[in-house]
């Protein structure tokens, strides 16, 4: 007779002790405080918070978003905004191009269960999207994305975005909600000054390809922009309605330290120390495979003369710069996660903790990962 298997979910109420490793965890109350940052900026700004589901991809997480002021959500991808249909978001932004027969397909059946909006940035796309969204019988939202310098997709500010939109506004199916940036070029500028006039710039941009259009007999309702790098400044900036910051509800490595924003770190990392080959190196349950080293460096907490941090698939390095009997084999050390939005897809769960016990477990849906 087989066993059962036992759950691999610590249940609510547990204290971390009960938690297997590796896991993912949030501090509930450091993301209160995060959430509360940026809803600060947007209210002081005058405009509306659409934070990313890309950082977290949990519908759990995305209805806290929508109860603590958010207007709706901004996805990276078709399978996350299926997610936060399913879970009953109504007011989703899809900000990147849906191309292709199936993903365009599956875009339609979506559209006929929630209003959601697409960016939209070449005249390929935009006929594409006009044939399915007429064969299907629905309008379809579309946002402009625009190219403010991060030189990644979108059409110029100016000029090329009034001729797209007076094609977007040849076809019946589609309707023409907005324009969008992403300034992600101006996040690694150390100097605030500098930083500030960089955004403003390219934020400026994206403003004045809206007045066009708006003056050219075009309504243009959302103008939307800024990331967790940015929000700060785009908040403010006259002619924005709303901003698009979700990694800061967690806060990590690359946000502190390579973006510069005053987020508080709340995404750890749970591990188990398995082997203390020398007195000065600590060997850890929790490589690669747990958490993403591509885009900032994951920080052990508590430990105290930390020399490196190295990583392997399924192993963390620490080397002390002194020798230490602390942390034994068997116990835990946690790590900031490096970059929340290349981490948070390894896993199935997030354990979010408070006062040193697991208050919820939120599911991360295998569909939104990927696709």
């Amino acid at each position: 007779m087989n066993a059962r298997a036992a759950p691999l979910s610590a249940p609510v109420g547990a204290t971390l002790d009960a938690v297997d490793t590796p896991a993912l965890l949030v501090d509930l109350d450091v993301m209160a405080r995060n959430m509360a940052r940026i809803r600060a900026a947007c209210a002081e700004g005058g405009v509306a918070w659409r934070p990313h589901c890309k950082p977290h991809k949990s519908p759990d997480v995305a209805r806290l978003l929508v109860e603590a002021g958010a207007i709706g959500i901004t996805c990276a991808k078709l399978s996350e905004a299926e997610m936060l249909v399913e879970a009953g978001i109504a007011d989703i932004l899809i900000a990147n191009q849906i191309v292709g027969p199936i993903k365009v397909a599956r875009l339609m059946r979506l559209r006929a269960r929630a209003d959601v909006a697409v960016a939209v940035d070449g005249p390929d796309n935009v006929a594409e999207l006009a044939a399915a969204a007429e064969a299907a019988g629905v309008r379809l939202r579309v946002l402009i994305e625009v190219d403010t310098g991060t030189f990644r997709a979108g059409v110029l500010p100016g000029e090329p975005v009034l001729a797209l939109a007076r094609l977007i506004g040849r076809h019946p199916a589609l309707d023409l909600a907005g324009v969008m940036t992403w300034e992600g070029h101006t996040t690694r500028i150390n100097d605030p000054a500098e930083k500030r006039a960089a955004i403003e710039a390219a934020v400026g941009g994206l403003v004045a390809s809206a007045e066009l259009c708006r003056a050219n007999g075009i309504d243009i309702r959302i103008v939307s922009c800024g990331g967790t790098g940015t929000f700060e400044t785009s908040a403010r900036i006259k002619g924005v309605t709303e901003i698009q910051a979700g990694g800061g509800i967690f806060g990590d490595v690359r946000y502190r330290t390579i973006y510069n924003v005053p987020v508080e770190y709340g995404l750890t990392l749970l591990s188990t120390v398995t082997s203390r080959p020398t007195p000065q190196r600590v060997v850890t349950d929790a490589g690669k495979k747990a958490m993403s080293t591509d885009a900032g460096t994951p920080v052990p907490l508590d430990v105290p003369e930390v020399k490196t941090v190295g990583f392997s698939a399924e192993h963390a390095k620490i080397e002390l710069s002194e020798p230490s009997a602390s942390p034994r084999v068997g116990e835990r050390v946690r790590f900031v996660v490096g970059y929340a939005d290349t981490t948070v897809h390894l896993h199935s769960e997030i354990y979010a903790v408070r006062d040193g016990r697991v208050a919820h477990v939120w599911p991360i849906p295998a569909a939104a990962r990927l696709r």
